[in-house]
């Protein structure tokens, strides 16, 4: 009981903690009382050097005085590719070259706008918000424009296949691996294999995922009642999640074992 309500709490945070990011995301596109629009050219004027107005860069259209953060920024520092412009593309790419140096996301993968979600958090707290930049993300009027939305959408999209991810970390941690030219593979379970801390150790298991080219090592609870059994359903065969569909024993390892070695 104990290790089903914590799970359940874990849950129940996550829910909370995505709920309380898609508003503060929302949030982000609607209105402020007072903020200037840019067009991209004028932007380029706030690149740090002798004589520009001052030091700005914009990410997602949303335009951030950075002046207290210069030695990141300024000329010649090591991010000074994204003063005076929109780069969104190469906060998650890396790819600090005028090529690179783009705001056009919309190819994104999910998990990419989270890290963009996680630069605007950044942002926002570290950086005072002056204003939005006229083009891909906000209209002449100063308002989101579809491509923006998409933007969002996809966002939120991504808290939520973060939320099924952890759900499914919590049910299957990953295994401890190791592997040496000597010894050959070995996988192991214990209380926090995986970096999931719990009050039982599991066994190994392959985990099959739609779409994924391998199974992965997984550690599975071998008593008490499925993960996703109703709380209202006494009966259960006190197996654990050991007949979940998507999971297969590794040949040559006792089933019950919390190590399996495969030796060279």
């Amino acid at each position: 009981m104990q290790s089903t309500c914590g799970r359940g709490l874990l849950l129940s945070l996550a829910v909370v903690a995505a709920a309380v990011l898609a508003a503060r995301l929302m949030g982000w596109w609607g209105p402020r009382a007072v903020f200037r629009l840019f067009i991209p050219e004028e932007l380029a004027r706030y690149r740090g050097r002798p004589g520009d107005p001052g030091l700005y860069l914009a990410l997602l259209g949303r335009v951030y005085d950075v002046s207290s953060g210069r030695r990141h920024y300024e000329p010649g520092a090591h991010y000074s590719g994204f003063a005076g412009r929109d780069a969104s593309r190469a906060f998650v790419t890396g790819d600090y070259t005028e090529a690179g140096l783009v705001d056009d996301v919309i190819d994104l993968s999910f998990s990419e706008m989270l890290i963009l979600q996680n630069w605007l958090l950044f942002y926002e707290k570290n950086y005072v918000f002056v204003g939005r930049v006229i083009g891909r993300f906000y209209g002449e009027d100063g308002q989101p424009t579809p491509e923006l939305i998409q933007v969002e959408a996809m966002m939120v999209k991504g808290l939520e296949a973060n939320k099924r991810e952890q759900k499914e970390k919590q049910k299957f941690p990953p295994c401890n691996a190791e592997w040496s030219a000597t010894k050959g593979s070995r996988f192991w379970c214990s209380q926090k294999s995986g970096g999931v801390s719990r009050d039982w150790i599991g066994v190994p298991r392959k985990l099959y995922k739609p779409g994924a080219k391998e199974p992965r090592c997984v550690c599975v609870r071998t008593t008490g009642p499925p993960s996703d059994q109703l709380p209202d359903n006494p009966t259960h065969t006190n197996r654990g999640d050991l007949d979940d569909p998507n999971l297969g024993e590794y040949t040559g390892c006792p089933p019950l074992a919390i190590t399996c070695s495969f030796p060279l």
